[in-house]
């Protein structure tokens, strides 16, 4: 049987009703405050007492049970306001981000499709664009599928001992092509023996996401530097480039959805804009906390926690 919860309303009623309940209790049969141990009520004011204490009780009771239904009302009220006004939200950003992809091959395609007799080497270019695009719609969908999951489904996630520094590894090696490519440097200060409990998954799309903006934005000739901290519940973690950083202004905003700083350079890049997001979502199902900085001397630094 599913367990009701507790609303903020019905806890207000409780704990006034508890207090009062209290107070009764002590102030009623210890109404004589020299009195050191409970007597008889041997007089009738004191049966009048104790009955209009609990007649007040129960008024009492009404009318909060009556406030905090109105409360909880309210409540649900404004935060289904607010999930419809996010859903509304994020259902026009993906058709607004899902619109250029489209477009470009369908673009693409319709040119082939009306000229058969187009050159070998023309087609190739059509045909690595339109992948090109195709592979862009791929990763938004992952990205707002993984989103998704940790909004609907996060019961759904299964937790285990993770070893983060054979993840960052492992991560090191799949990007290393690209690393090499712009000519970027990577540093790893992280320790060794660095293992949390946590979702495989989740974990991994932290810090390749945070790979991912470094090597987007940063720059070419910049570097990548990791630390790991291990405190008395978690492990807290450095993650920064001396790249081109952003401005102040924009550091508040960055884990939002879509949010972009450069959005024509963004795109260009191949970001789908959810890449920030998915981290502080994933740090936070994690019992961590995450903030952007600028780094001393350029660049941008990623300070988040991971509860072992």
């Amino acid at each position: 049987m599913k367990k009701r919860k507790l609303t903020e309303g019905r806890k207000m009623f409780l704990s006034v009703m508890v207090i009062f309940a209290l107070y009764a209790i002590f102030f009623i049969l210890f109404e004589d405050y020299d009195r050191s141990h409970l007597q008889p009520f041997n007089e009738a004011s004191d049966w009048h007492l104790l009955i209009f204490s609990f007649v007040v009780m129960g008024g009492l009771a009404w009318l909060l049970h009556r406030y905090s239904h109105r409360m909880d009302e309210r409540i649900s009220r404004e935060q289904t306001e607010k999930e419809n006004k996010m859903r509304r939200e994020l259902t026009h950003n993906i058709a607004h981000e899902l619109k250029t992809p489209v477009a470009s091959i369908l673009g693409y395609t319709e040119t082939l499709l009306e000229n058969p007799d187009i050159s070998p080497e023309m087609q190739k270019q059509f045909l690595e664009r339109t992948h090109i695009q195709a592979e862009r719609l791929t990763a938004l969908l992952k990205d707002v599928s993984m989103l998704n999951r940790m909004d609907y489904a996060a019961e759904q996630l299964k937790f285990m001992r993770v070893d983060i520094a054979e993840l960052v590894k492992e991560i090191t090696q799949e990007v290393s092509l690209t690393l090499a490519e712009k000519h970027m440097i990577l540093k790893n200060y992280m320790p060794e023996d660095i293992t949390i409990n946590g979702n495989p998954m989740l974990l991994y799309s932290i810090f390749r996401n945070l790979f991912e903006n470094s090597m987007n934005y940063a720059g070419e000739g910049t570097q990548i530097e990791i630390y790991a901290e291990q405190r008395e519940d978690h492990w807290a973690f450095t993650f920064s480039d001396n790249g081109k950083g952003i401005a102040p202004q924009h550091l508040p905003r960055i884990f939002e959805r879509f949010y972009r700083i450069d959005k024509g350079r963004s795109r260009t890049l191949g970001g789908t804009g959810l890449g920030l997001a998915i981290v502080k979502n994933a740090v936070k199902m994690h019992e961590g906390t995450i903030e952007a900085r600028e780094r001393e001397g350029g660049g941008l630094t990623f300070l988040f926690t991971l509860h072992k």
